[in-house]
């Protein structure tokens, strides 16, 4: 078993109190004050995450462009600078290696890739296997700090720290500039919590981590911004409906069956697409859904999905009891044929079937 890793804020979870609990290989806090709080905290005002888990690599040189275009299935051929992209790594059967962001930092040449903690040496792996026109390729993963702010008032009050204009930026663009200080700072608004925000990615030298850490709660003392865990990030990522690697996505699922036909597309070549076009022509056996249980109970990962004569018609993948919407709410797979909207479906909780309707996600509206 490798050692447990820590992120360059683990003292400061730890002295705030934080539950800590091992995640993809490090000790990540999963709440503070509680989930509930800390969900109602993202929705209605700011709350601050730290995400440096997450794996960060820079392709450069003439061909970064066309190693990202083969190995994902977006067109990032549509980025400029400062934008930014969802994507997938399909592999050769058609499932998905993993979900990413992709940074356009200098269009056709410089490239940021930022995919999943547990995925980061396979993701790695990966694109070095088709790397074969000797694209420039850096793991920067070990230095990256970085934290996630989330929530409407967010960017209103981290804009203080910055010139970089937080307030006005628009979804899945970025910027670079000083932050609290600290030179070369990429801010950007790609938020996983569906309430609005910035990430902050930046180096881990010059005591930047507690320079930025201190700087963000001080600026948010008097307005309420609070530390948040994995635990409400993920009830957040569930009430938009994003898909959370490893339960709701893998290596043998297919972006067209978990709804990601939008970040799929058939313009262009890359790994799987023969695969994938023949599955969009055919159509999917099967399909991602959200769900709102009907009857009383909560939904979990790898529960059993029937149908009313009790045939088991699928699997739920991720669920929870949305703080939000104050009632229990899931994702799963199940058959097509019981994908449409209002589709009553039951969940096997134990030995009792619950009943749930298919609904239409995100589930906030």
């Amino acid at each position: 078993m490798a050692a447990i890793r820590n992120t360059p804020f683990t003292h400061k979870h730890i002295a705030l109190g934080a539950k800590m609990v091992p995640f993809a290989g490090f000790n990540m806090p999963v709440s503070y004050s509680g989930i509930n709080d800390e969900h109602q905290t993202v929705r209605n005002n700011a709350g601050v995450f730290d995400v440096s888990h997450m794996g960060e690599f820079i392709l450069k040189g003439p061909d970064a462009l066309d190693l990202i275009q083969r190995v994902t299935s977006n067109d990032a051929s549509k980025l400029t600078d400062g934008k930014a992209q969802y994507s997938c790594l399909p592999n050769r059967e058609g499932g998905i290696v993993d979900d990413l962001l992709v940074y356009c930092l200098e269009a056709n040449k410089v490239y940021m890739l930022v995919v999943n903690a547990s995925n980061i040496e396979k993701d790695w792996n990966w694109i070095s296997e088709h790397n074969t026109k000797g694209v420039e390729m850096h793991n920067i993963s070990e230095k990256t700090c970085l934290l996630a702010i989330q929530g409407p008032n967010a960017a209103s009050i981290l804009q203080p720290l910055t010139d970089i204009d937080l307030v006005n930026m628009k979804y899945y663009t970025f910027s670079k500039g000083v932050f609290a200080g600290v030179p070369n700072v990429l801010v950007s608004a790609t938020g996983y919590t569906g309430a609005g925000g910035v990430e902050i990615y930046f180096e881990d030298k010059d005591g930047a981590p507690d320079k930025i850490w201190d700087a963000i709660f001080e600026a948010g003392a008097a307005k309420g911004l609070k530390p948040v865990g994995l635990g409400a990030r993920d009830t957040l990522r569930l009430e938009m409906g994003f898909c959370l690697y490893g339960n709701d996505i893998d290596d043998r699922t297919s972006p067209l069956e978990a709804g990601l036909g939008w970040i799929t597309k058939f313009t262009k070549g890359f790994t799987a697409r023969e695969i994938l076009e023949k599955q969009k022509a055919a159509g999917i056996a099967q399909k991602l859904v959200g769900f709102e249980m009907t009857d009383k109970g909560i939904p979990r990962h790898d529960y059993e999905i029937k149908n009313a004569a009790g045939e088991v018609i699928g699997r739920v993948t991720s669920g929870t009891q949305s703080p939000s919407l104050q009632k229990a709410i899931g994702l799963g797979y199940v058959q097509t044929a019981y994908a449409a909207l209002d589709s009553d479906i039951y969940i096997a909780v134990r030995d009792k079937l619950l009943k749930a309707k298919v609904v239409k996600v995100p589930f906030l509206g």
